[in-house]
């Protein structure tokens, strides 16, 4: 067998329909678009065009900014919600969960908003500084849960100090060229020097 030799499956590969190419192509004259008009021409009509009033996509409202593909959405919780829980418990997602404190699905992130009164080991994934700070002030513990964010290369490059220049070393002077001669101007021819004569002596 040769490659000639290969053909499709009776019925899978049907010959393309040509349309609008006069009444012996079996479809008739028009080809199904009837008479004339707007879609009885190759043309027809743009992409979200609405017969010529205002389109729906410039009718909308335009708001200014955009929205972050990459934002971070935490389930938070204040620091005056934990004094419910006694001293030395550990206070995670699941005991938050547990008390109705955070939506289930999401991460959790401490705030600092209100007063602690408990020494409680909290565990979640993000704190802020004022609610770090009021829970190791009632002497209990943070943890952070995930891992760390990690950082590009080329961020942690930005970040890195720039080496400052290293000091080059002083180049060898370059001989200094010869002098060119100076070339002599052609002067203009001298002046008729003219002979002063006497006065004639009265």
């Amino acid at each position: 067998m040769q490659l000639h030799d290969l053909k499709p499956a009776p019925g899978a590969h049907r010959p393309a329909r040509r349309v609008g190419r006069g009444t012996g192509s079996g479809r008739g004259k028009t080809s199904g678009r009837g008479q004339k008009g707007q879609n009885a021409r190759s043309e027809g009509f743009r992409l979200g065009f609405e017969g010529g009033q205002m389109p729906f996509s410039q009718r909308i409202p335009k708001l200014p900014g955009f929205k972050n593909p990459f934002k971070k959405i935490y389930s938070v919780v204040n620091v005056s919600k934990l004094s419910r829980f006694s001293d030395g418990t550990k206070v995670d997602g699941e005991a938050l969960l547990e008390a109705g404190l955070v939506r289930a699905g999401l991460d959790v992130k401490v705030l600092g908003t209100g007063r602690l009164k408990r020494k409680l080991n909290v565990e979640a994934h993000a704190f802020s500084n004022s609610a770090r700070e009021a829970i190791e002030k009632a002497g209990g513990s943070v943890k952070v849960l995930g891992e760390p964010r990690k950082i590009g290369p080329r961020r942690t490059a930005a970040k890195a100090p720039k080496p400052l220049p290293a000091a080059e070393a002083p180049r060898a002077a370059a001989p200094a060229a010869a002098p060119k001669p100076q070339r002599e101007k052609k002067s203009a021819p001298p002046a008729a020097v003219e002979e002063a004569t006497p006065p004639d002596e009265a």
